[in-house]
């Protein structure tokens, strides 16, 4: 027998027919005779495996104990490495006084240049 990916498509669509016939042509004979041969059915889908409920149930218990373990571990190492909180910076009144004078001659010589150029 000859390798189907060799043939042509015109042998192809032959071969098709051929079978075809042979296939009525076996259907009548059963027909006729009675259904002394084996007629071929399709396999049947294999059904596609499930898990029980108690499968499920201890399969999610098992993953909560896990994610606890890892929350515990988190929380511990979180409790050790706390650091107290820093103080804020405050700035004294004389410093805050300074920079806003600072600030308004830098804005009143913004000013001044802006009202030399009208």
């Amino acid at each position: 027998m000859r390798n189907l990916l060799n043939l042509t498509s015109a042998q192809l669509i032959k071969a098709a027919n051929i079978k075809d016939q042979i296939e009525a042509l076996s259907k009548e004979l059963n027909g006729l005779l009675g259904s002394s041969a084996p007629v071929i059915k399709a396999a049947k889908p294999t059904k596609k495996r499930g898990m029980s409920a108690a499968g499920r149930a201890a399969v999610s218990a098992a993953a909560k104990l896990r994610w606890a373990k890892v929350k515990t571990a988190k929380t511990k190492t979180a409790s050790k490495s706390a650091r107290p909180a820093k103080k804020k910076f405050t700035m004294s009144a004389a410093a805050k006084t300074k920079i806003s004078i600072a600030a308004k001659a830098r804005w009143a010589k913004i000013k001044n240049a802006k009202v030399g150029k009208k």
